[in-house]
């Protein structure tokens, strides 16, 4: 199965120059924790709400802060023509829930969620993933 038969295509694209309390209004929303962000229809960065926590609230920014000063520029992807089992197995092994989808003109044409895949694919694949994901420690700890 590809990415694209199992991603969400509507996708809330956040602006760089968005303040972080319309992106956390966005999130709110849409019941999401992420939001990739954009920039002449191109994937510049994604901000989460921990982002807006720990790079936002907690460095003593306020909610009129801009998305580009707190969110997250290294950004993992897959394309939209790879096979699923191959993009969500390195979703385990980097540790992400959820990951933008391109095209290959590299345009941002949809999210892949674990939760997608676990919809779309019943062969356990997004299972195998999460317990990769919730391992201790990688990029996105919250210990030493």
């Amino acid at each position: 199965m590809r990415v694209s038969e199992a991603m969400t295509r509507d996708v809330y694209v956040a602006s760089p120059d968005e303040t972080i309390q319309q992106a956390a209004i966005a999130m709110a929303g849409l019941d999401s924790g992420v939001l990739p962000v954009g920039d002449d229809d191109r994937l510049i960065g994604m901000i989460t709400d921990r982002d807006i926590a720990i790079r936002g609230v907690a460095e003593g920014k306020g909610p009129d802060a801009r998305v580009r000063d707190v969110m997250t520029k290294d950004v993992k992807y897959c394309f939209d023509d790879q096979e699923i089992g191959e993009v969500t197995l390195n979703m385990g092994e980097i540790q992400v829930r959820r990951m933008p989808v391109l095209d290959r003109d590299k345009r941002l044409v949809g999210i892949l969620s674990l939760g997608d895949v676990a919809v779309a694919d019943g062969d356990g694949v997004a299972g195998e993933a999460l317990s990769l994901v919730s391992r201790p420690g990688g990029e996105h700890t919250q210990t030493g």
